[in-house]
């Protein structure tokens, strides 16, 4: 019996010619760089939400701050309508309307607690805690808004992990045109086949053994009933549809940096009228009382006044809230610290 031994190694190379592997790499590339961005953008966003719910709830700690206060004082109210009734000087009525201003505010600052709560379980979530195990102290509203230098929207394109995936998806979509027109030439490989045979092991790496043989191939197909145009047609459309996307997010990201701002100055402007309502509001209400406790006007102004002073302050409270939330969604239009690598 005859028996042979090889040990055969072949190797075959594509020699990309016509750009096709390259223009392929390229397209995997920057789907994978779009990719990266699309994991900055779902951060970013959750970063923002987290921002958002914070500031929310310091908001309420400031209105549940100033509704405690307000009771306090309401509370003094109410014991002066009191000695003032058991003196014969007031009236039952004003008493009541006395004490109906105080319950009411008590049922506000305890109402505030639902949403709080909801806020605090919604920021656990974010932080990867159970709500049940979760909780955060109350605090002031002590944040002053961030100032945004200016020119932003200008670097709005090197910020924006969203512009970047979708100016990604464009360079994808690009190569693929190359990739789709390189059908159109043959396929050049060089292949080599090379190793070692002898019918004795001993002569098996042996130099008489060895045996080689090299070759260029081409393939080419030529008729595919317009499959290669269609898929070059698909290509270019798919790349089209990537520019339109990519046109509208950049849009998107300047309606959002200019919504942002108009907002700050707004809120700023408003927030500083709304200081000088707060101030009138606290005046109008110490002329009042002082005017009740002389007989000059009913209780009816004094509740007015209150209710006036603190629908202000609470006015106040939310305007700086609001000042916040857009400073938050500026940082994130502009796309927060996530730098393009």
């Amino acid at each position: 019996a005859f028996t042979e031994h090889s040990l055969p190694i072949d190797v075959s190379w594509e020699l990309d010619v016509w750009g096709r592997i390259r223009r392929t790499v390229e397209s995997s590339e920057a789907t994978a760089q779009a990719s990266d961005a699309d994991l900055e953008a779902a951060r970013l966003s959750a970063r923002a939400e987290l921002a958002q719910d914070y500031f929310q709830l310091r908001s309420l700690d400031a209105q549940k701050q100033l509704l405690d206060t307000t009771t306090v004082a309401f509370q003094k109210s109410l014991d002066l309508t009191n000695n003032r009734y058991n003196s014969g000087v007031a009236s039952r009525g004003d008493v009541l309307q006395a004490e109906t201003q105080l319950k009411t505010t008590q049922a506000q600052a305890i109402d505030v607690g639902v949403q709080r709560a909801q806020l605090e379980h919604a920021i656990a979530l974010l932080v990867g805690k159970a709500p049940a195990d979760f909780s955060i102290g109350a605090a002031p509203l002590a944040v002053t808004p961030p100032t945004i230098p200016a020119g932003v929207p200008t670097e709005l394109l090197q910020r924006r992990p969203d512009v970047a995936a979708s100016e990604r998806l464009v360079a994808a979509a690009n190569a693929q045109i190359g990739v789709a027109e390189a059908a159109y030439y043959p396929t050049v490989s060089v292949n080599v086949q090379g190793g070692f045979q002898s019918s004795s092991l001993a002569k098996w790496f042996s130099w008489m053994g060895r045996f080689w043989s090299a070759g260029v191939s081409a393939s080419q197909t030529l008729f595919d009933g317009g499959l290669r145009g269609a898929n070059v047609d698909q290509s270019r459309a798919a790349y089209d549809a990537t520019v339109a996307a990519y046109r509208q997010t950049v849009l998107t990201g300047f309606q959002e940096v200019e919504d942002n701002l108009a907002a700050q100055q707004i809120l700023a402007n408003e927030a500083q009228a709304q200081d000088e309502a707060v101030q009138a509001a606290q005046q109008s209400l110490a002329v009042t009382m002082n005017q009740y406790q002389s007989g000059i006007v009913s209780y009816l102004n004094v509740i007015v006044a209150q209710t006036t002073a603190l629908t202000n302050q609470r006015t106040a409270v939310d305007i700086l809230g609001r000042r916040l939330n857009a400073s938050v969604l500026l940082v994130k239009a502009i796309g927060g610290g996530w730098k393009v690598s």
